[in-house]
């Protein structure tokens, strides 16, 4: 055989006993590793049950002593809890015995009581009794019943005070004409002054036109940048909706609200709205109002000839041309104010221009109220007074709505003239509804009363005609009735100005010749 396949076949022999060698000693020494491991396995879970056994055994021990702590504590709770019941039924076993006693008290009181009330029921019949005798020995006599002879009594009472209390009005009125003269001063100013306007309505809101529905998304701009810019610069606020071409502007200030409008009116105009240039027309805009507030302000002055006025007086004044009370504008009412107490102060010989000038600048206040806490009266005399305007002024114009006693007849006569002016017809905004009510409640008074036949509301309510029955009131009664018409109109009607109650009796004697 060659010897090269002798080398071949020992060579593979030789690795078959390598490998059963190797397997041989890798199972041994696996085996012996297993026989490692599983010892000690057996030794941990040994101690594993050895510390589980002591853990399970403290935790017993815990549970034991929590358990006898709360015991202890439910123990001691009940305790406390049974001595507090203890006293409680001590309170209340007290308390009953007084209750008990209470009782007692009471029901002989009541059964004293209701002996008085049997006694007192006794002589109560009695007196009653008595009573009846009386009347009925009453009535035999006068032939009359009781409720006759009282209805007799009470309308003789009823004539006879009537008639005494017109006669003593109609002295009291004669003997005041004759003092007229003596007394022109106090009889106009007081007659005069019962009205005066109590509450001020506001218009809050400008509306500007726009060409065409789109300039609104010009107005707004991208991302509301120039709506943004306007209500900042100005003030106030751009309410923008379902309106057709038209933008509101709201806000209590009216003189911001003017200078929004008329930016406003100057950017649609122009076309070009973005952030600057809307500054431009805002700062241009407050300078065109302050020019026209000043403007204002002098023709005011120029045309009541009060002359002498600080300058920031104569702004204020300018700036009441942008306020309004119930529609009536400030600026307007101050001047015929001005004009009214001037013309009456001629009249009663007082100081007309001191009259006029507190005229002008009674409702100063109004053009900062809206900045200023307190009525406008008030406000007023604080600002004339710091512009040394003179004593007599600044009280005129603390007094015209009351909020003071007037202690001149000028500050009387500005109270009057304020009355007047926001009295007159047509001067304040009314609505037809209001009006015929008013009217229509005027009417139903004067007919209440009874006599009355007719009555009419004439001159838009400054005046009621009221036709009397002849028959059933006498000229005395007229009086009367006239007074007590006047009393339930002030005290139910609320009206501007005053109202001329004319009561109407007439007798007509018709014959015909034949």
């Amino acid at each position: 055989m060659n010897p090269m396949v002798w080398i071949i076949l020992f060579a593979f022999i030789g690795v078959i006993i390598g490998f059963a060698i190797g397997y041989y000693v890798r199972k041994n020494i696996a085996e012996g590793k297993i026989q490692i491991a599983e010892e000690q396995a057996s030794r941990i879970i040994s101690e594993a049950e050895k510390e589980a056994e002591s853990k399970k055994k403290e935790a017993v021990i815990e549970a034991k002593e929590e358990v006898h702590k709360l015991r202890t504590e439910f123990e001691r709770e009940v305790r406390e809890r049974r001595n507090e019941l203890q006293r409680m039924e001590r309170r209340l076993i007290l308390r009953e015995e007084t209750l008990d006693k209470k009782v007692e008290s009471l029901e002989a009181r009541e059964e004293n009581l209701n002996k008085k009330q049997q006694d007192i029921q006794a002589l109560q019949n009695e007196v009653t009794e008595l009573y009846k005798k009386e009347l009925e020995e009453l009535e035999r006599l006068a032939g009359l019943t009781s409720e006759e002879a009282k209805e007799l009594l009470l309308n003789d009472i009823r004539k006879e005070i009537k008639h005494d209390a017109a006669i003593m009005i109609k002295d009291i009125e004669t003997k005041a004409r004759e003092e007229a003269d003596k007394r022109a001063r106090e009889i106009i100013s007081c007659a005069i002054q019962r009205c005066a306007a109590d509450h001020v309505a506001e218009t809050t809101v400008s509306v500007v036109a726009l060409p065409n529905d789109e300039m609104k998304g010009r107005i707004i701009g991208r991302e509301g940048r120039n709506i943004r810019t306007l209500e900042t610069l100005t003030g106030i606020d751009l309410i923008i909706d379902d309106t057709p071409e038209a933008v509101i502007l709201s806000g209590f200030d009216p003189i911001r609200r003017e200078v929004a409008r008329l930016a406003l009116e100057k950017l649609i105009a122009d076309g070009r709205i973005h952030p600057a240039r809307i500054e431009e027309m805002v700062e241009k805009a407050k300078r065109e109002v302050e020019n026209d507030i000043r403007e204002r302000g002098e023709q005011a002055t120029f045309e009541t000839g009060v002359h002498g006025l600080h300058s920031e007086l104569v702004k204020l004044l300018g700036r009441l041309k942008y306020r309004t009370s119930y529609g009536q504008n400030v600026l307007n009412h101050s001047i015929e104010v001005s004009y009214l107490a001037g013309l009456m102060a001629a009249e009663l010989g007082a100081d007309v221009a001191l009259a006029k000038r507190a005229g002008l600048l009674h409702d100063i206040g109004k053009a900062v109220d809206h900045e200023v806490e307190g009525p406008h009266a008030l406000i007023g005399s604080d600002i004339v007074k710091r512009f040394n305007e003179s004593p007599s002024v600044v009280h005129a114009i603390s007094a015209h709505h009351g909020d003071i006693e007037p202690q001149s007849i000028e500050a009387i006569l500005v109270q009057a003239a304020d009355a007047i002016s926001a009295a007159r017809p047509g001067a304040r905004r009314e609505t037809l509804e209001a009006y015929i009510k008013r009217l229509q409640k005027l009417e139903e008074i004067a007919d209440s009363f009874e006599g009355v036949e007719k009555s009419f509301a004439i001159q838009a309510g400054r005046e009621i005609r009221i036709m009397v029955k002849p028959e059933q009131i006498t000229d005395a009664e007229a009086i009367q009735i006239a007074r007590d018409i006047v009393k339930k109109i002030e005290n139910e009607l609320e009206y501007p100005g005053q109202i001329k109650v004319n009561v109407i009796r007439e007798v007509r004697a018709v014959e015909y010749a034949k």
